[in-house]
């Protein structure tokens, strides 16, 4: 039973695109993870047929292509971070010995020039990474860049602790955890600089704006949850999903967890949509590129998380969805039972049911 959940088709209004030169780009990431030997050769075996030149290509769809390519390499460096180091290495069971290994890696991407770790290949592929960032990106969206990195290592240090224990923690933590180990946070400057255009920070720090954000945080890692739950509950290691904190913490079956998880990303989604429209209509032209962004993001998650071999490799394919559907299972407007994000449902002046405008979302790419 735990194994055979089949998931159904996400509720997504918001159309696919893809970068025209996807395939150059995913050929030229498989090059990088080589050069730099991202992960062990196990590991980058599995990672290189995993499209993850594609994912980028569908998040920026009409990005800049040497942006594009910056955002690929860094998804398949944050893959040998997680894969490699994490989960499949002993610091992922040793809280304190990689806060420090983390520590001496954020000091990198502040100054890829200081002689530390250099003969680390995951600290030279950072230290690449940075350097081209520096080249497309100005010195705010640098910056932004580099702390969006110490949460994700803040958070990858949270998880380890559980690791380290076999615990798992309630939903609430599992939440603020989650909104940062998936490294979405680091994704929005790369957004801006693939598109040419720098958010205010008067309209990005402002509490709806930072509210939407993070609604597009919890959909992707949501949904990765319920794309990646046959893959990690079958690798016979310790792994936390949302669908495992469910059943932990409110004693449900795996059918009633993703159910239940599910509803949480729908009702979210559309809270998302309906913060997107009221933002658009008052706000700057970056600030609608923005949000055009952070809706192509999380799209493009979608769709790369159904079609990638990371999660339907063909001798042990999960059962997921080929399509998308256009009803969200729960509309409500009552904020979800998490105290941690409870807050984004009190960023509109009115509360309304689910009415998603048509048509604003631009799509440049045949998929």
């Amino acid at each position: 039973m735990e194994h055979g959940l089949i998931v159904p088709p996400v509720f997504s209004p918001i159309p696919p695109a893809i970068h025209p030169r996807h395939e150059a780009i995913n050929e030229r990431t498989t090059a990088w993870a080589n050069t730099f030997s991202i992960g062990s050769p196990e590991l980058r075996e599995k990672l290189v047929v995993h499209d993850i030149g594609t994912f980028a290509a569908r998040v920026l769809p009409e990005g800049r292509e040497e942006v594009v390519s910056i955002l690929a390499d860094f998804i398949i460096w944050l893959f040998g971070v997680d894969d490699g180091l994490c989960e499949e290495g002993e610091l992922g069971k040793d809280p304190a010995e990689l806060v420090g290994e983390l520590s001496r890696m954020l000091r990198v991407a502040q100054n890829p020039d200081v002689p530390m770790l250099s003969e680390n290949p995951l600290a030279a592929g950072l230290r690449d990474l940075r350097h081209r960032v520096s080249r497309y990106a100005t010195p705010g969206q640098e910056a932004r860049w580099v702390d969006a990195l110490r949460e994700y290592f803040l958070s990858v240090v949270w998880e380890a602790s559980h690791r380290s224990r076999e615990t798992v923690p309630g939903l609430n933590d599992y939440t603020l955890m989650r909104l940062y180990d998936g490294a979405t946070s680091v994704v929005l400057p790369l957004l801006e600089m693939g598109h040419g255009y720098e958010l205010h920070p008067n309209e990005r720090d402002s509490t709806a704006v930072r509210a939407a954000a993070e609604m597009a945080y919890f959909i992707i890692t949501w949904d990765n949850d319920l794309f990646s739950y046959h893959k990690e509950s079958r690798a016979q290691q310790y792994y936390l999903n949302v669908l495992r904190v469910l059943e932990n913490e409110q004693q449900l079956t795996p059918a009633e967890a993703l159910s239940h998880a599910v509803a949480q990303r729908d009702r979210v989604m559309c809270l998302f949509l309906r913060v997107r429209d009221e933002l658009a209509a008052t706000g700057s032209p970056q600030l609608r590129q923005y949000l055009e962004n952070l809706g192509t993001f999380i799209r493009g998650a979608q769709d790369w998380g159904i079609s990638s071999h990371r999660y339907t490799t063909p001798d042990d394919p999960a059962d997921l969805p080929s399509t998308f559907c256009d009803t969200p299972t729960d509309d409500s407007d009552e904020a979800l039972d998490i105290p941690a994000v409870a807050w984004w449902w009190d960023v509109l002046p009115e509360r309304e049911t689910f009415q998603p405008s048509h048509g604003e979302f631009r799509t440049s790419a045949t998929v």
